[in-house]
């Protein structure tokens, strides 16, 4: 098992990013998908959980043969997916990926938001207090970016939103940037076979770390086009675009059931407390698809912007590590 903990600030609100989560992940899956691979949605509806109150539940295949490494397309049938499970209680989501020809694999996500730059130390204190992990800040603005996914219109260096005014931002725009929010993620990898476990553990996390990383710079760069939207109106735009999107990558009938009403009570289909978490998030096609060279946008610097060095050395919270170096692993 390889846990690690990812905090991603965007210039945000909590509030605002409630209605643009649910925008960036629908958009973004039907960028991804393409015929025969990608994102379909089998469910999506409102949820009920005894503890944490009305939420969202979304169940999703993501077919992605063709986008695995040689040595993973060698043992795994043709028509591969990953099941991906989701409970949006927004402020607070649970992911989980599993695949049931590799039972012995899962992704295990759990989300907070927060209003700030990234500062709360014990924000997983429940979760995970006493578990050994790497601290990992993302920087939408500065951290490279695979080539193959670049897009100056999506950068936030060069964005500026027409609505908000907010964009263009620089390095250390996190110390002064306001408003600000963080998005911190909890992600638990696990491949417990003898002999792949390390190999394929670090590689799912440096896939991780590139679709937190573009979907959250997707999710700024597309704001002003879900900055005036209700949630009425995104729930409309995520049905029309999950119907689209299923008869992209081949899925029929497309129609998909975003209903008002629970089909179940609740205490039937409540989650469990440790339900499976959100797999990579914004969850793409490009899923464990690493070129062992790839090309890189060489507008970023070599280095993560990291926290206040002051505050690292009066926390010393036990079995959490921030990393003084990028916490990409190197490509074999």
């Amino acid at each position: 098992m390889l846990l690690k903990e990812y905090r991603i600030c965007m210039p945000l609100t909590v509030d605002e990013y409630k209605i643009g989560q649910l925008y960036m992940i629908s958009k973004h899956s039907h960028e991804q998908s393409d015929r025969g691979e990608g994102v379909e949605v089998v469910q999506n509806e409102p949820f009920e959980d005894p503890h944490h109150g009305n939420g969202q539940f979304t169940e999703k295949r993501v077919y992605l043969n063709s986008k695995l490494p040689s040595w993973a397309r060698a043992v795994v049938p043709k028509i591969f997916y990953v099941t991906e499970k989701a409970w949006n209680y927004y402020p607070y989501t649970i992911t989980g990926k599993s695949c049931s020809f590799l039972p012995k694999f899962s992704i295990h996500i759990e989300t907070k938001y927060e209003d700030n730059k990234g500062s709360n130390d014990r924000i997983f204190d429940n979760e995970a207090k006493d578990l050994e992990r790497e601290v990992c800040f993302i920087d939408i603005a500065c951290d490279e970016i695979p080539e193959r996914y670049y897009k100056e219109s999506e950068d936030p260096k060069h964005f500026k939103s027409e609505k908000t005014g907010r964009g263009q931002l620089r390095e250390g725009w996190r110390d002064s940037h306001q408003p600000i929010m963080c998005s911190y993620k909890l992600v638990t990898v696990k491949f417990e076979v003898w002999g792949l476990q390390t190999r394929v553990e670090q590689f799912v996390h440096k896939v991780v770390r590139d679709i937190l990383l573009i979907g959250h710079r997707q999710a700024f760069a597309w704001v002003d086009e879900w900055y005036d939207m209700t949630m009425d109106e995104v729930r409309e735009f995520e049905r029309a675009t999950q119907e689209a999107t299923n008869r992209k990558i081949g899925v029929f009938p497309p129609a998909i059931s975003i209903s008002s009403i629970p089909l179940l009570p609740s205490s039937v289909r409540s989650a469990p407390s440790s339900a499976p978490s959100t797999p990579l998030s914004t969850d793409a096609p490009e899923f464990l698809s690493v070129p062992k060279d790839r090309p890189r946008k060489k507008s970023a610097p070599e280095t993560l912007t990291l926290p206040d060095p002051e505050k690292k050395a009066t926390l010393n919270l036990p079995g959490i590590h921030f990393s003084d170096k990028p916490c990409r692993p190197k490509l074999e």
